[in-house]
């Protein structure tokens, strides 16, 4: 009998977890999101001009979903068999980041515990959007902590969620999507209009995965409950005020507040009460983060049992 899909997405989740993305795989053909990320690249230059931005902006992000599915879909006719289906548990990987996100954030900590702010200002600067030359300490932790819940959100419950609903058709336009989102999908002049319609594709696609990742973020710290149901609606993302005040609530830090992004100053509500975060609240963050990829297992798991 071969795999239903949540068994599918238990396997996925447990070898992204343990091999994530092998290094000499990126070295030699690159990562699946930077081919998305060359095509996006290539749509803004050719067609993010005024006054037909928005325009072009919903032509792009049509492209991406069109893209994306038809790649998840050629490749899931394609396989046959338990050849097939290991090679789709094996490719879907590539659209996780249990690992990946894991790493990142552990090579901030390490020169942040150790004062070498330069270096943590470097790391932090290849997984965040804002600008991190003037951030000091708390700054540093705080921005780190964020993105560790919004991409536990974004970058693990909704490709898991969209590829158990949809498999790899889903899955890949669900990172076509949220690649461009990453990319194009700010507030400032350049992209407001042509990134708007990719940034509200982006939402949608999130709005039951944000909830459940704000869920599981309390569930494993032990609490949160209150400020997320206070402050998840605070953030200017429908949906990344779910993990990131969950997050905010589980340690009793403050999170959010104004950041610059390219030289732009983006007034954000705070999320949460406190001070802001230290390196050991990031540490906590961390097995936190752990925990709650954890539950999304037994989650999963217990799914897979149940059908």
């Amino acid at each position: 009998m071969m795999m239903d899909r949540p068994e599918q997405l238990l396997a996925v989740l447990i070898v992204e977890a343990a091999l994530g993305y092998p290094a000499w795989v990126l070295a030699r053909v690159g990562h699946p999101v930077m081919w998305v990320g060359r095509m996006i690249e290539a749509m803004d230059r050719r067609w993010n001009h005024a006054p037909h931005a928005r325009a072009a902006g919903v032509l792009a992000a049509l492209v991406l979903v069109v893209t994306g599915s038809a790649a998840g879909l050629v490749i899931e006719r394609l396989a046959s068999g338990w050849g097939g289906i290991i090679a789709i548990i094996l490719i879907a990987t590539a659209g996780l980041a249990q690992r990946s996100l894991h790493d990142h954030v552990a090579a901030v900590i390490r020169p942040l515990a150790e004062g070498d702010l330069n270096a943590a200002r470097l790391a932090l600067s290849g997984i965040v959007g804002r600008d991190t030359a003037v951030l000091d300490t708390p700054g540093m932790a705080a921005a780190a902590t964020e993105t560790l819940a919004e991409s536990f959100c974004d970058g693990i419950v909704a490709p898991a969620f969209l590829f158990l609903i949809l498999g790899l058709p889903g899955l890949f336009a669900f990172k076509c999507i949220s690649t461009a989102d990453s990319m194009i999908g700010h507030l400032d002049a350049r992209y407001r209009q042509f990134g708007w319609a990719s940034a509200r594709l982006d939402d949608g696609l999130n709005l039951l995965p944000a909830r459940i990742a704000g869920v599981l973020i309390c569930l494993a710290g032990g609490g949160g409950w209150r400020i997320l149901w206070r402050d998840a609606g605070n953030h200017l993302s429908p949906n990344a005020g779910w993990p990131e005040s969950a997050m905010a609530g589980a340690l009793g830090v403050r999170l959010g507040g104004g950041a610059a992004y390219d030289g732009e100053w983006i007034t954000r509500e705070t999320l949460g009460d406190g001070a802001a975060p230290a390196v050991a609240d990031l540490v906590r963050a961390m097995s936190i983060y752990r925990l709650a990829c954890a539950l999304l297992w037994l989650t999963v798991g217990g799914a897979a049992w149940l059908l």
